[in-house]
Parts: structure tokens; sequence; C-alpha cells
């Protein structure tokens, strides 16, 4: 079966090529597949970026979205005739649509499928000299794989790995052991990180920049290692890691990699600095996924940040910032737990009243309205109050361009603290203090290195950013219960986290149908 990349339809070629037998055995003459495309390293550098592309699918509101519903530090939101779906994933039901995750299976799996391809055909190419240029592509499409894995594994728990495409007799494969997924994750990391070169693509203006980086991979690799170890009680990441391993590994990305934190949290992100915005291809930038605004309205291209409109203030425009969905309300709880003087918590959150915005939710039709929304990823408007992106020429529902920060350098610093913390106490001190630091710009506020203290941090700092639930899951789920739970009075607010789902998600309906019985549901979801 052929794997079709590109498909022109010119019906007169077919027609000439019909009644020739020469037509059914050469190549096909209006069409690229694998089997005549990958001849140069352009083919092969074409084959990698459409690996790259699905990345900017995951910001349709995946798991980024789905995730910090799910966690404590926001609700569902949405307005009042909304589908229910997102007040499920907030309070952990399965009722209205029984494919409500099909999205996050699909993506993560085009993107497995597409780095199977290219790393099946490298070999095709003719490099020449080049072979640095093969091993780079190579590592470049491990990593890929590797991410959209743990996308699927972290939402999931036990999936089908692939490292290969499949034939179709392998269509019914059953889920596999986590640790055998995590060891295809794991050696396909460790081989980004130990073939990339010592690049930094940070600088302003580097057209490598979203590129994946050795320190990218040396970075994923610590978050992959912390996450397995936590989740299934393990000592090494599926026995191809160990923890002195993913320690060397994140503190060459903190000693060595030229990367580091932007002198103001609020700079980090445009609506809350709008004068002083660093811009995206910034120092503390270690991974992020690019986007821009050149589609145009266009539905047919994936160039914009998708998720930015889900979570913008519902109802129209408000002061610098632009309408969206007013999806994921943040929690009140979440924004009391900063404390005076940390710069983060303005930097963070729009708070409607202390801002003075006239936020009438009853009117825009605001559900679990909770006078706090996303400052981090909301769009802004220009000075005449339109939408930036509108005033471009755009659509604000898909042409939004904010780049998706997945690794920032705080991110390292606070893994790194955390690896840290048995073996050598005062470099895990020093690299929380590098952190909540900057987030008083002073040295007075300064905690103990403690493993509760360092998680406590992940929350403040990297509220809204996805990593919240999985921190949360990776303690246990005595830990996740105590979080999530909500009660306050109000109904509308009431989440009671489920245990017995073990803090993965429910897979897609379809899916299980499709399997024909080699899977089943997710404990909890049935």
């Amino acid at each position: 079966m052929k794997r079709y990349i590109k498909i022109v339809a010119l019906s007169s070629l077919l027609v000439l090529g019909a009644c020739s037998e020469d037509f059914l055995e050469n190549e096909p003459y209006t069409d690229k597949v694998t089997e005549n495309f990958y001849k140069t390293p352009s083919d092969a550098f074409e084959g990698l970026v459409a690996i790259y592309d699905v990345l900017q699918r995951e910001a349709y509101g995946g798991p980024l979205l789905i995730s910090e519903q799910a966690s404590d530090d926001c609700f569902g939101g949405y307005g009042i005739s909304d589908a229910q779906t997102d007040l499920e994933w907030d309070r952990f039901l399965y009722v209205s649509d029984k494919d409500m995750n099909k999205d996050v299976w699909a993506n993560a799996y085009l993107g497995i499928y597409r780095a199977n391809i290219l790393l099946e055909n490298l070999d095709k190419v003719n490099w020449g000299a080049n072979t640095a240029l093969k091993t780079r592509y190579e590592a470049e499409a491990r990593f890929l794989r590797a991410h959209f894995h743990f996308t699927a594994a972290k939402m999931f728990g036990d999936i089908i790995p692939l490292d290969h495409t499949v034939t179709t007799s392998e269509f019914e494969l059953p889920r596999q052991a986590p640790e055998v997924t995590y060891a295809l994750i794991a050696n396909d990391l460790k081989f980004a990180a130990d073939n990339l070169s010592n690049d930094n693509y940070s600088q302003a203006g580097n057209e490598n920049f979203g590129r994946i980086t050795k320190w990218a991979a040396e970075a994923y690799l610590a978050r992959t290692f912390l996450f397995y170890t936590g989740v299934y009680g393990k000592t090494d990441l599926a026995g191809v890691i160990t923890k002195a391993q993913a320690v060397t590994y994140i503190n060459d990305v903190v000693s060595n990699s030229g990367h580091g934190l932007v002198a103001d949290f609020a700079n980090l992100w445009l609506a809350a600095s709008l004068e002083n915005f660093v811009g995206e291809d910034n120092t503390e930038m270690v991974w992020a996924v690019r986007f821009n605004g050149s589609g145009k309205g266009n539905w047919d291209l994936h160039e914009g940040n998708r998720f930015q409109v889900n979570i913008a203030p519902r109802g129209g425009s408000i002061g610098r910032y632009a309408t969206g969905w007013g999806g994921a309300t943040v929690n009140p709880k979440l924004v009391s737990e900063y404390k005076n003087g940390d710069t983060r918590k303005a930097a963070s959150f729009i708070d409607y009243a202390t801002e003075n915005l006239n936020f009438d939710a009853q009117a825009r039709e605001q559900r679990q309205y909770t006078g706090y929304s996303w400052k981090k990823y909301c769009p802004i408007t220009n000075a005449a109050g339109t939408a930036v992106v509108e005033a471009n020429g755009g659509n604000f529902q898909i042409d939004n361009y904010q780049d998706y920060a997945i690794i920032r350098f705080a991110d390292v610093l606070l893994m790194a603290a955390e690896l840290n913390l048995e073996g050598n106490a005062g470099l895990a001190q020093t690299d929380l203090d590098r952190v909540r630091d900057r987030a008083f710009k002073n040295t007075t506020n300064r905690v103990t290195a403690t493993k509760e203290n360092i998680m406590k941090e992940r929350q403040l700092e990297l509220a809204l950013e996805g990593q919240r639930y999985f921190d949360l899951i990776r303690q246990g789920m005595t830990v996740a219960k105590q979080a999530i739970d909500s009660n306050t009075g109000d109904s509308q607010f009431n989440v009671t986290f489920r245990t017995e789902t073990q803090g993965w998600f429910p897979l897609p309906q379809s899916q299980i149908i499709l399997s024909n019985g080699s899977m089943t549901q997710n404990p909890g979801w049935n």
C-alpha cells in the first residue's frame, strides 16, 4: 500500500496512461509517494518538516487545555450553552461524548506515523559525504517520535508504542506495558541528546528557533524520567536511563546550554508586558512550538495558534485582552497561593476586579466565572481596541500567533532541583533560588529546597503551562485527590477526583471499537 505525501489530480495524464501497460509498471507521474520520494537531503527535510507540522495541531485545545481543566488550577469554563465535555474534563465525567479525547490520540499517532515514515526512508537518501546531516535528521525525528509517544502515554497510560509504520496485519495491535513504551521513548531521547550538536537557537531572529536541540532532548529526558519513576514507582527510566544519568543530563542543560532566565517574568508573556515583551525567541525558551498568523482565515492551513482563542475573555475584547471563548476559568485557590511581592501573579492571570475591567459574566454568558482568566497566552488588542490578529487581516479563532512554550529554562532549573535533592542538596538549593529570586526580584523570599517546596514552586512558576496535572499524578493518587477535590459550597465548582481512574483519561471509544477487542477502556471510565 502506497503512503501518499501529496496528491495532485491531473486526470489527463491518468487517461493517457490508462491504455498503456507501461503506466502500470512505472513510477506514478502525478503523486509523491514514499516509494519515489526520498532521494535527496531536500526530500528528507520536507519529511522532517511534516513531523514538526503535527506539533501545531496539539494547540487546538488538546493536552494543554484538557490537563489544566482536570487539574486544581482551572475549571471547565466556556459559555453556558457550550458543550458539556469541558465540564466533564473538569469533573472527571464521561457521559456526553465518548470520543472526547480522540484528537489527542489521533494527533499523537499522526506524529508517530510521520516520524516513522522518515526514519524508515533515511537510508534511501543520497547523502553524499554529509552523513552528519542524516544523523541530525534522525535525531530530530526520534525526539519528535518520543514526544508524541509521551503525549499519549501521560494522558492514557498504556498505549501502543510504534517504532515502525504498521502493516494491515497490525491494525489491531494491543496496548503494551508502560516499560515497553518508555524504553522506546528513552532510547529515542537518548539518541537525540547524544547526537545533536551544542547549538542553541534561542538568539533573536535565529532561523532554527523551534527546532530540536541537544538541550531540549536532555531536558525532555529529565521530564520523562520524573514522570515515569513517579507514576510507576521505579528507580530508573525503563531500564534505559538511571537516575545518575538523568541528573547528568539535566545539570548539563543548566550549566552548558547557554539558556537562562529572562530578568523579568512578566516580559515572557505578551499580554502581561506589551511594551517590554522580550519576544518568543528568547534565552529562556529551551523548546517551543512556533506559530504565525499567516493563514489569514484559511481553515485548511494550520499555521496559527488555535489554542489561544479558547482561554481569552468571553463575549468581546476587554481592555488590552482580545476576545475568545472563556475556557478553563482560573481557580481562585491558585491565585491565592502567590505571596505578596511575587511578580508571577499579575503576569499569569487576568484579575478583572483589580484591573478595573467591567466583565459582566451574565451578559457574556460565561460559565463558571471566577473573576480570573489566563493572561499567559491571551491574545491582545491594538490601541483602537481591535484584536491585533483581526487588524492584521486574520481570523481571531485560528490565526493567533504566540508560540507555545513546552520547555522553559525555569522548568529545567526546577527539574534539576528535584533530581539533585538527594545527591547534591546545595545545588538543588541554588537551582530553586534562581527561580524564586526572579519571581520576587530579591533574595529575601527564598525557601528551603524540599520536595514539597519544589513542587509548590512548579505550580506557581508553570501555572497554565500544562504541567500541573501530570505533576500531581506522578506524586500519587492521594496527593492528586487532595489537591483536585473541590467543594466550595457552590455546586458549579464541585469537583471529585476519582482515584479509580488512576489519573488516566478515557480512551476514545472509536479506537476501542476499531481495535476489535484488543483494547479495553481505562479503569473507572466504563
